[in-house]
């Protein structure tokens, strides 16, 4: 199993394996490569999790990938939140926007998400 360009590639499954991931709809097999790939996305890792032990590289990602969401799941129902990093607007934004705007700064990378949300590690 490896993870490269986006993309996770899983080479020998068995076949009680291969029919249980090609079940998810989330892989397509490569007759050429004679390999299973799919985009790296936090429930595909998630259900490969439950499958198999994933390599160390992979459930960093997935762990990463977890922490984020859970992150973003907690500043959804924020009732007073802050922009993480200051906007740049001259007015001021109302809440849902600045959560949003946290959200966002969150899933696209340019901020890892704040302390309080990595106190409880997420394991699913």
């Amino acid at each position: 199993m490896a993870l490269k360009d986006g993309q996770i590639l899983i080479k020998e499954a068995d076949n009680v394996q291969f029919q249980i991931i090609k079940s998810w709809g989330k892989m397509k097999w490569s007759r050429v490569s004679q390999t299973l790939s799919g985009v790296v996305d936090i429930e595909l890792l998630n259900k490969l999790a439950g499958l198999v032990n994933l390599p160390v590289s992979i459930e960093a990602e997935r762990k990463r990938l977890n922490r984020i969401m859970a992150a973003v799941d907690k500043e959804r129902v924020n009732e007073n939140p802050v922009p993480i990093i200051k906007p740049p607007i001259k007015v001021s934004p109302f809440k849902h926007q600045i959560r949003g705007y946290n959200m966002a700064l969150m899933v696209l990378g340019f901020v890892e998400p704040p302390i309080q949300y990595n106190l409880k590690e997420n394991n699913t």
